[in-house]
């Protein structure tokens, strides 16, 4: 994968992650149009550490205040601080879920699940979810109102995010919604809860990444110049370059859906994955991308 192709797999990372029409199966279905082959899941999870830049940028506020929260008012009790600190733990037990399900699930995620039929079909479920929620869900809590259980089945819906096609942000906005959130919260939230499940796949997936791109060496090259060489299909400037795209294409993407959920509904997305999922699995029945 030359630098440039990771730039542009970072830009579709970062537009797709946070927009509820799954960045996993971009990043699938993008190079095979493209005929670059599949990245695999480690530079899938790793690049997503890109787009957790832009979240702790866009939320820097929301996060440093949650932390301290959750660290100071065990010791503290200030009730000023409860709610706070509520929040940021029961973030922290939304995630066990998706911890549970990737690490029993790991070896399906890195093979079968990458099947584009699979993608395509995912694609068409979490569509037809969101369709069901705006219809029937209340739309009325916010993001502070939410108790344990409620996070905890949201955490739930997050964990769907582990089969590409799913999308992280459009199942945790589908369980958003059916827990009554209004739609700016359900994606306000989908952002906070992904950070510990972001985090921790990126830098699980990361030494899986850097041993298949190889230490590398300094080499002579050239008019005896020192150059730094790798031994993978992916080099150090290739990630950075990815990393970089995710994390400003990410946090556009990031303004953009709490601006437009302000005054739309999901629906357009729904459409969007409807159509791609059905393409995609004529395209995989023709034989046409593999």
């Amino acid at each position: 994968m030359d630098w440039w192709q990771a730039a542009a797999l970072g830009i579709v990372q970062g537009l797709t992650e946070f927009i509820p029409i799954s960045s996993s199966a971009h990043l699938r279905i993008v190079p095979a149009l493209l005929g670059w082959g599949d990245p695999g899941t480690a530079f899938s999870a790793v690049i997503q550490l890109g787009t957790l830049a832009a979240v702790f940028a866009y939320f820097a506020g929301d996060i440093v205040r949650l932390g301290i929260a959750a660290a100071v008012w065990p010791i503290s009790r200030k009730p000023t601080l409860r709610d706070d600190a509520r929040l940021a733990w029961a973030i922290a037990a939304g995630n066990l879920p998706i911890v549970v399900c990737g690490l029993a699930g790991k070896d399906f995620i890195e093979t079968e699940a990458r099947s584009l039929y699979l993608i395509g079909t995912m694609l068409i479920v979490v569509a037809l979810g969101l369709a069901a929620a705006e219809r029937r869900a209340a739309m009325n809590r916010t993001v502070e109102s939410l108790g344990w259980g409620r996070i905890f089945v949201i955490g739930l819906f997050q964990a769907l995010a582990l089969i590409p096609g799913s999308s992280r942000s459009g199942s945790t906005i589908l369980g958003g919604l059916l827990m009554g959130l209004k739609r700016e919260d359900a994606a306000r939230f989908s952002f906070l809860l992904g950070i510990p499940a972001i985090l921790g796949s990126g830098i699980y997936q990361l030494r899986d990444l850097t041993e298949e791109m190889g230490r590398g060496s300094l080499d002579w090259v050239g008019h005896g110049s020192l150059d730094w060489v790798g031994h993978g299909s992916l080099d150090w400037v290739g990630l950075l370059a990815g990393l970089a795209a995710a994390a400003i294409s990410g946090y556009i993407s990031i303004g953009f859906l709490l601006k437009f959920l302000q005054t739309h509904t999901t629906g357009v997305f729904v459409i969007y994955r409807l159509v791609l999922g059905s393409a995609v699995i004529l395209l995989a029945y023709g034989g046409i991308v593999r």
